[in-house]
């Protein structure tokens, strides 16, 4: 297999793009430059047009889009950490993902960074290699967000024996009788013996390996978002899900099963004048049959009555589920998280976006990032590169722009120095006021506004925080610095949406330069006409 490549680190320079005959302007290009292109590419769905229409990727007019788009998320990427890259020029690793799979590695602004990534990118080529077969569409389980050393994934659900017989089969054929899904077959372990057949066999190797690729990463917990155990087409099992594995595979990680609708019920979505406002989600249909799974120890902290999860609308559902996973990636443990629906393109990137730009905005990850940068990376990178209800990802910002959602919030109690109380940190705040250099570099601030008992105060709490950029700059971000980041990217991606699809009443854009990129989206799915928000 190819070998892996380290990534460049570098702020690549900013270029002039164009759309018709009208320039961008200089600061609009940071967004990304050569978006204009896109929409001359070609109107393909964004698991095609990273493939040229000669069949080799990379190449053609499409192709080129897509290599400055890449390009420009590695830069973007490069900003705020060091990380290396798994290639997939030509789809040999999985024709749906990106030609360049990002590995984040640790904060390049830290001289030390406690928080370094331990995979080595190498020995996570090898175990991907062996394991992209055991799940839908060859979607592998890939790390997208490093947060905390924690690496928070994406995949699709496991594939059913249909598809693993078809393209187990069809690899052989075709790899000259030879296939990385096969090989190390004395790796079985013993006391799985009783459980095999003809059919187990396979599922027992290639499971085996996707187990081995999840405990690498660290993963522990795996939330899955399908609305059924298991996916049925004609009356036959297509696909499969960790939940509803016959031989108890995946029982030594934490499963949750959260249902949450899919595509075809965003359809309503646009329908109604893209409100999520109380439309609520058909749960007595025939092929729902996936329950509300957590368990109880994640749910303690969050004051939220689960049973009643059929009753929320789109709103107060994704807002619960965006908690409960902040909560998993703010434990006091080191393990990662997993994120997957069916095939991994609309769900799964909702909530991978979210995450990202709820961190972002609380000055976590992503720190030196404008907010027309986070949305060109996580538009780019999180949905067009890995191929996408998309619209209502970015517009869902403006309910999650409140401090419950802020994962410096749910920290700020856990550690106050030792010798300091809260009306000596209050004052230490009010003397040394907007420097983020006026405590020790073993801490940062972690910045909250909340009513006090007489009237009301602004008071900060410190948090024990290792010394590095991301953390430098998480103190900084109050609760309304939050919400305006947010607002923000909002604008940004609901302006440049409007002049691509037609919505009506949007703010000025402060970047153009996503519209190029939009289009794209609109003419893969066929998104036209107009509405009003």
């Amino acid at each position: 297999s190819p070998r892996a490549r380290r990534g460049l680190q570098g702020r690549g320079a900013a270029a002039t793009g164009t759309r018709g005959n009208r320039q961008f302007p200089q600061s609009l290009c940071r967004a990304g430059p050569g978006l204009g292109e896109l929409s001359r590419g070609g109107g393909r769905a964004p698991g095609v047009a990273i493939r040229a229409p000669g069949g080799e990727r990379g190449t053609g007019p499409g192709g080129t889009g897509v290599e400055r788009i890449e390009r420009r998320c590695l830069e973007l990427f490069g900003r705020d950490y060091r990380y290396s890259v798994i290639p997939n020029a030509h789809g040999e690793v999985c024709a749906h993902y990106p030609r360049h799979i990002v590995l984040l590695e640790r904060d390049a602004g830290a001289a030390r960074d406690p928080f370094e990534s331990t995979v080595q990118v190498g020995k996570l080529q090898d175990l991907i290699n062996r394991s992209k077969m055991a799940r839908c569409r060859g979607r592998f389980v890939c790390p997208v967000i490093l947060y905390k050393g924690k690496h928070i994934c994406r995949s699709a659900t496991l594939a059913g024996w249909g598809e693993l017989y078809g393209r187990t089969g069809y690899n052989y054929i075709f790899s000259g009788g030879s296939d990385d899904a096969w090989a190390d077959a004395e790796d079985i372990s013993e006391e799985d013996s009783a459980l095999r057949n003809a059919d187990s066999q396979l599922f027992d190797k290639v499971r085996g390996h996707d187990i081995k690729l999840l405990r690498y990463l660290s993963v522990r917990y795996i939330c899955d978002l399908m609305v059924e155990n298991k996916k049925v087409k004609f009356g036959l099992n297509v696909t499969s899900s960790e939940k509803v594995d016959k031989a108890q595979r995946y029982a030594d990680f934490t499963l949750l099963s959260i249902p949450y609708p899919g595509c075809e019920f965003f359809k309503e979505y646009k329908d109604r004048d893209y409100t999520a406002e109380g439309l609520i989600f058909n749960w007595k249909q025939d092929y729902v049959d996936a329950p509300l799974s957590i368990p109880v120890s994640l749910t303690q902290s969050l004051n939220i009555d689960w049973s009643e999860y059929q009753s929320w609308d789109l709103v107060q559902q994704t807002q619960n589920y965006l908690k409960l996973l902040i909560s998993i990636i703010n434990s006091d443990d080191d393990s990662g998280l997993l994120v997957h629906c069916i095939s991994g393109w609309d769900r799964t990137p909702l909530f991978i976006s979210l995450l990202r730009l709820s961190l972002w905005a609380d000055g976590l990850i992503h720190a030196s990032l404008e907010p027309s940068e986070i949305l060109y990376l996580t538009v780019a990178y999180d949905w067009f590169l890995f191929g996408y209800i998309f619209f209502f990802c970015f517009n869902f910002l403006k309910h999650i722009t409140s401090e419950e959602f802020s994962a410096v919030k749910s920290q700020r109690r856990k550690s106050l120095p030792p010798g300091f109380t809260l009306e000596e940190i209050c004052m230490l705040r009010e003397c040394d006021r907007g420097s983020t250099t006026s405590l020790s570099s073993d801490f940062s601030l972690g910045l909250e506004s909340s009513p006090g008992a007489a009237g009301s105060f602004t008071y900060e709490a410190v948090e024990l925080m290792p010394a590095g950029a991301q953390a430098q700059a998480a103190w900084l971000v109050t609760a309304s610095d939050r919400e305006s980041r947010l607002e923000e990217v909002r604008s940004a991606f609901l302006a440049s949406y409007s002049r691509t699809i037609g919505l009506k009443a949007v703010p000025p854009s402060p970047s153009g330069a996503i519209g190029g990129l939009l289009e794209q989206f609109v003419r893969g799915v066929g998104l036209r006409g107009s509405s009003t928000l």
